[in-house]
């Protein structure tokens, strides 16, 4: 029998670890101040080019800035932040209906 799982649920996987690595980065700049690509490559763990996909990302919401010295997290971090819990409770109560519709088929 073949695991359809995977082929099903590998998009939302990829999505909640983008979303991780954004917020991780998130933060980052915002404890470490003005941070350039390089140095967060290194911090994070990440190669370069991911972490410009996050910045531009970060930056199309308003997250972020670009400074000469680097990249900083903007004024609306925490609101940002909040947003995202906001979203990630939602999430969860998304899952666990999900959870129940598929547990009343078994």
């Amino acid at each position: 029998m073949a695991d359809v799982r995977d082929s099903i649920t590998d998009k939302i996987d990829e999505d909640l670890e983008l979303l991780d690595r954004h917020l991780e980065l998130l933060h980052t700049l915002k404890v470490n101040g003005a941070t350039g690509i390089i140095r967060l490559s290194e911090i994070l763990g990440e190669p370069k080019h991911k972490i410009r996909y996050s910045l531009r990302l970060l930056e199309k919401d308003g997250a972020i800035l670009p400074t000469p010295d680097g990249a900083v997290a903007t004024d609306i971090y925490e609101e940002y932040m909040r947003s995202m819990l906001e979203y990630l409770a939602k999430l969860k109560k998304d899952v666990e209906d999900l959870e129940a519709k598929v547990s009343a088929t078994l």
